[in-house]
């Protein structure tokens, strides 16, 4: 008996050992590397899949209408195909190190809404982490393909759009940067529970403005444990609710004096309510314009809390200038950064009303559903249910959304506590000298002397 040996073996024993050790390092690049996997393997196989089934998958989806009479003539006269369905007339596609970027002209009859709705079916069909659609023009949008999950190592982007009083603080789910534009959003409320990223997020807030001529000031009832590592470049801090009782009557007076300039340079008569002046510091000549100033408000809880008849008084009159800063402090350049783990109308008389002057919103984790809607609730109530599901694995993810509706999912990434309070201290010489908030100027604590070292060797140990 003869048996017959199969050459092929041995050769295919060869090859699939280097095949089985690339799959696994594709696998491995993956799931650590998702940045690096999709530039390499990801990217091309995703484009090839949108380009060899772009006209069937948008007639699955439902984005196809019925063709012209000239082009079914048209096809008619040159072939004998089939007329089919005419899909969005496709762009040029984009590559970018997060995706793709694509832009559709709309037939006629369709809206952007339309490919919206199919937005998981794109995803699906063309492998990739998600599909966002916005607006360019009318008749024109544009796809944004995000090929992996750029919230789980977040990295922000090299060329972020920032300015002055503009801070990219956080990734947004799309892969573009969440900036903080206080010029557009005046006044925001961000709300989280314990060791849900909020701190990471005022860092950066603090770090970004320390580098620009702002006056900040803060004011942390936790005797100062958030706030006090970056006093060299505060221009006042308050760390108990005594303190802010002083310091908030302060910065009312400073933009009592702001709109008293804004009156004398503009010919209003000093007799006119503040609340009838449409105009701001923005119109004043650059040498007469005041600084602008960020109010940092952490655990605003606190100043609602009262133990006595005394304290009840202090609160109120605390509530009611804060509610004065939210109202007329955007025109003056005075913008507020309000913090705590719960707001709401059980904190007492006027936090309703304060929220309600709080057009920016950011949730991070909450414990309850209740929290999501202090926040979320009266501008986005769909994105509430997205608040409460935010893992306790994931701190610094969070819910942003403003009282135009519109909402995303954005995370902070990783700023060390030393590296934001040496920002703090290289900036120092950029605090601007108003003579309002010189009492409350925090004192900033002086590290250690170096010992030098010895001069005479000292003697060695023997047995």
């Amino acid at each position: 008996m003869y048996r017959r040996v199969d050459r092929k073996t041995p050769l295919l024993l060869e090859v699939g050992g280097p095949l089985a050790a690339l799959g696994g390092g594709a696998a491995y690049t993956r799931a650590k590397r998702p940045a690096a996997y999709w530039s390499t393997i990801g990217l091309p196989i995703s484009t090839a899949r949108l380009l060899g089934s772009y006209g069937s998958v948008m007639e699955a989806c439902g984005l196809t209408v019925t063709p012209s009479r000239l082009r079914v003539l048209a096809v008619k006269a040159t072939t004998r195909r089939e007329v089919r369905p005419v899909p969005p007339r496709r762009g040029i596609i984009r590559p970018t190190s997060t995706g793709l970027r694509l832009r559709l002209r709309l037939a006629p009859g369709q809206e952007p809404a339309d490919v919206a709705a199919s937005a998981e079916r794109l995803r699906h069909a063309w492998g990739v982490h998600a599909v966002y659609v916005s607006t360019v023009k009318p008749g024109v949008v544009e796809l944004r393909l995000v090929g992996y999950d750029v919230l789980r190592r977040v990295r922000m982007p090299r060329k972020a759009d920032s300015g002055y009083l503009r801070i990219p603080v956080a990734l947004r789910e799309d892969a573009m940067p969440f900036v903080r534009d206080y010029r557009t959003v005046p006044h925001q409320l961000t709300l989280g529970a314990t060791l849900s990223g909020k701190s990471m997020y005022l860092r950066h807030l603090i770090a970004g403005l320390a580098r620009q001529s702002v006056a900040l000031v803060g004011i942390d009832c936790k005797r100062g444990v958030e706030l006090a590592p970056f006093a060299a470049r505060l221009s006042a801090l308050a760390t108990d609710p005594e303190e802010a009782a002083d310091l908030l009557p302060a910065l009312v007076k400073e933009m009592e004096d702001r709109y008293d300039l804004i009156k004398a340079r503009q010919g209003i008569a000093p007799n006119t309510l503040d609340e009838e002046i449409t105009s701001d510091i923005w119109g004043l000549p650059d040498h007469e314009r005041p600084v602008p100033i960020v109010l940092f408000v952490d655990e605003v809880a606190e100043l609602f809390l009262v133990a006595t008849r005394k304290d009840e008084e202090r609160r109120d009159e605390m509530v009611t200038q804060l509610i004065r800063l939210a109202q007329l402090g955007r025109a003056a350049g005075i913008y507020l950064e309000v913090c705590g783990q719960r707001f709401g109308a059980e904190l007492g008389k006027g936090a309703t009303m304060l929220r309600a002057q709080l057009t920016g919103r950011v949730c991070h984790r909450v414990n309850d559903e209740a929290s999501a809607k202090m926040a979320l609730g009266d501008i986005a109530p769909e994105a509430v249910m997205a608040a409460c599901a935010i893992a306790p694995e994931r701190p610094g993810l969070a819910v942003a959304g403003d009282t135009s509706g519109g909402w995303s999912r954005i995370r902070t990434p990783y700023l060390s506590l030393g590296d934001a309070a040496e920002i703090c201290r290289g900036s120092a010489h950029l605090v601007p000298e108003l003579a309002a908030l010189k009492p409350f100027r925090p004192d900033v604590p002086v590290g250690p002397a170096e010992t030098p070292a010895p001069q005479v060797r000292p003697r060695p140990v023997t047995d």
